[in-house]
């Protein structure tokens, strides 16, 4: 009887696919993040840095327990919106992700996180920064920059010390993030000697500030501080030269601190007197910053904003302890996060007991001719 050489040759193919997929691994790792709606350019920017991690850790061949890892990246966009951010988590657990780099926003990730720790997911945030997030007590959930706690303190102390300014002015967006870093620049400002001569509040929705700026104004505070996103600094900015107030100091986090406030803010003279935080190094500082930040901009042009470093180095840090406990199930490589001793992008990343990062540092920064300059 003869055999066709065709259906042999395609016997040996197929059994030798099936020894590969056995020597193989697929790795689903979620990201979340506002891709639609006003802060889309930072979610897109954190889903860059996640896409990027994915390809170089493939690329390189990552070796998990004897099986090759396949990293796939399951990307999410949570529209800035807590019930959303909620709800994706479900759909990320119902996939059976391996671990979650997000969300972006903290009123999006403290909800989210409850609903990780429900499934047994671990979750690594790049930018989520309210410390509320850390104090449920989840054993799943970790932080790679600083905090509120850090960000509205420096500022308050730069205010204070530094600037010798005597007056300011508060505003927030009532967001998780808003609220929690205008609290804590509000509390430091005051111990630190200075007045608070005026509260105001909006949303992340608004874009017309003249009544709270114009109220603002009748107090004469030598500072503005804004708890909120660069989405309503731009504007808050534009309408503050409007108002005549161009000799008032404007103060935010790292929400306002990013490459797109100057084209929001619409070249207003007000952009010299910004002062902003992140919670990290400036990309010039990072251990690894410029050459990643080359690499990026190839890839990915005119896109970056503030945390794409650090989305990259979470997809990294997950991937770790999995290397580490030769397992990519949660429930085994998720202890292994609390022992994480890796060089990152953004710094060499180590995690307390309650998944906040070791030594975090704090950048704050100006605005020069359009581009944003470390003042640190």
């Amino acid at each position: 009887m003869q055999v066709k050489l065709s259906v042999i040759a395609g016997a040996v193919v197929a059994m030798c696919a099936v020894a590969a997929s056995a020597q193989e691994v697929v790795v689903k790792i979620g990201h979340v993040a506002p891709t639609s709606g006003p802060q889309a350019h930072y979610g897109k920017d954190n889903e860059n840095g996640a896409r990027m991690a994915v390809e170089d850790l493939n690329a390189k061949g990552v070796m998990v327990g004897g099986k090759k890892l396949k990293i796939e990246l399951l990307a999410e966009d949570d529209a800035a919106d807590p019930k959303q951010g909620a709800a994706v988590a479900t759909k990320l657990c119902d996939s059976k992700v391996n671990g979650v780099v997000g969300h972006l926003n903290s009123g999006t990730t403290i909800p989210a996180s409850k609903v990780y720790n429900d499934c047994g997911v671990p979750m690594v945030t790049p930018s989520a920064t309210n410390p509320k997030l850390t104090q449920q007590g989840y054993k799943n959930v970790f932080r790679l920059l600083a905090n509120d706690n850090a960000l509205g303190a420096g500022l308050a102390l730069h205010a204070a010390n530094n600037l010798k300014l005597k007056k300011v002015a508060i505003i927030d967006d009532r967001s998780a993030y808003g609220q929690g870093v205008a609290e804590v620049f509000k509390k430091t400002a005051m111990a630190r000697g200075m007045t608070v001569v005026d509260e105001q509040y909006t949303n992340d929705k608004a874009t017309d500030f003249t009544a709270i700026l114009t109220a603002i104004k009748s107090k004469a505070p030598d500072a503005v501080f804004y708890g909120g996103m660069d989405t309503q600094a731009g504007p808050m900015l534009r309408q503050m030269e409007q108002l005549g107030l161009t000799n008032v100091k404007f103060f935010g986090g790292d929400g306002i601190c990013t490459a797109k406030l100057p084209e929001n803010a619409g070249g207003a003279k007000t952009m010299a007197n910004v002062i902003c935080a992140e919670g990290g190094a400036s990309l010039d500082k990072m251990p690894g910053g410029k050459a990643w930040k080359a690499r990026y901009d190839a890839k990915y042009p005119g896109q970056f904003q503030v945390y794409s470093p650090y989305t990259y180095d979470g997809v990294g840090v997950i991937v770790d302890a999995m290397v580490r406990a030769g397992s990519t199930d949660p429930k085994v490589y998720g202890p292994l996060l609390f022992k994480t001793d890796y060089q990152g992008v953004t710094t060499k990343v180590g995690f307390e007991a309650d998944g906040e990062l070791k030594n975090p540092a704090m950048s704050l920064y100006q605005y020069k001719d359009g581009k944003k300059v470390s003042l640190n």
